[in-house]
């Protein structure tokens, strides 16, 4: 079965959107800094909740870019619910979960990770792991332009 996940980023950062480099220079969630990660949400309406998420008082909203990512399930691994640290949801993001996706990548059990989404729990973000031999599988679409409604951004 294919599925299908999407990338929200900057629209001058579309060419760069797959490498793993931001996750790799300032770590997330789900990696520490030094980890090369991409990330990716299950729906458009998450990706935008996720990007929300970080976005902070912004004094303009940037030109985004949607972008559509394919895989087939088969190179996927879900992470199970018991496997997660306890504190896995904390804000600021806990070392825990930073090395549950470090270990999964440095394994290359499987290019993408299923994880739940913090802001979402029941719903689905996807990592990437770019190193994979298998990421040449994982099939991008054309970035799209991504208009973020104004009401949803916090102004200074």
């Amino acid at each position: 079965m294919k599925v299908r996940a999407w990338r929200i980023v900057q629209a001058h950062l579309a060419g760069a959107a797959f490498t793993g480099e931001g996750a790799r220079l300032y770590g997330g969630r789900w990696n520490p800094a030094g980890t090369p990660m991409v990330y990716a949400a299950g729906t458009r309406s998450l990706a935008l909740l996720e990007l929300l998420a970080h976005l902070g008082v912004a004094r303009r909203v940037p030109a985004y870019v949607c972008i559509p990512v394919d895989f087939d399930e088969s190179l996927m691994r879900a992470i199970e619910p018991a496997w997660l640290p306890k504190d896995w949801r904390a804000y600021p993001a806990r070392d825990g979960a930073r090395q549950l996706g470090r270990a999964w990548a440095e394994r290359m059990e499987s290019v993408v990770l299923r994880v739940p989404s913090v802001i979402v729990p029941e719903e689905h973000n996807y990592l990437l792991n770019p190193r994979h031999p298998d990421f040449r599988r994982v099939k991008t679409g054309k970035p799209a332009p991504f208009a973020v409604d104004p009401r949803l951004v916090p102004s200074a």
